[in-house]
């Protein structure tokens, strides 16, 4: 039984506050432990790097999720295959590199080059963690509306 069936009515704007809430608090922990160990900054400037990025990931996160379900949702096969979910990651993940990048070179004060290796760290990690997080809550949620 999924808590969709507990928690009725999980669709639309209401699904996509609690996926984003939950996704952001565990990005920003893992990104906040991730950042201060690799670049030796604190937990405090590592942490309002992590928060920044989060607030771009959720804006992003609500407009790609948006345009993806729209997408979705005129495809004549239904439900989420492993190729579906890869396309979701993958794309959700290029487009906030896009965003981050800049923010990283300028709070690093480095080139983009540089800023784009050091974010490569990450990108691997959030592919990884959007794959499986998705997977997840749709295992405990239910599929939404655009893919049942």
């Amino acid at each position: 039984m999924s808590f969709n069936a507990l928690i009725p009515g999980l669709h639309g704007l209401r699904r996509r506050v609690v996926y984003v809430t939950v996704y952001e608090i565990i990005a920003i922990a893992v990104a906040t432990w991730g950042l201060a160990s690799v670049t030796g900054q604190g937990a405090v400037h590592s942490a309002v790097i992590s928060a920044a990025s989060s607030a771009i990931a959720v804006a992003w996160n609500l407009v790609f999720n948006t345009l993806f379900e729209r997408w979705e949702a005129r495809q004549s096969v239904r439900g989420r295959s492993v190729a579906r979910r890869v396309a979701h990651a993958v794309g959700f993940e290029g487009g906030l590199v896009l965003f981050l990048v800049p923010l990283f070179a300028w709070w690093f004060d480095v080139s983009l080059w540089q800023a784009l290796v050091m974010d490569l760290g990450l990108l691997l990690f959030f592919l990884v963690y959007t794959f499986v997080f998705n997977w997840c809550f749709d295992r405990v949620f239910g599929l939404p509306a655009s893919a049942a």
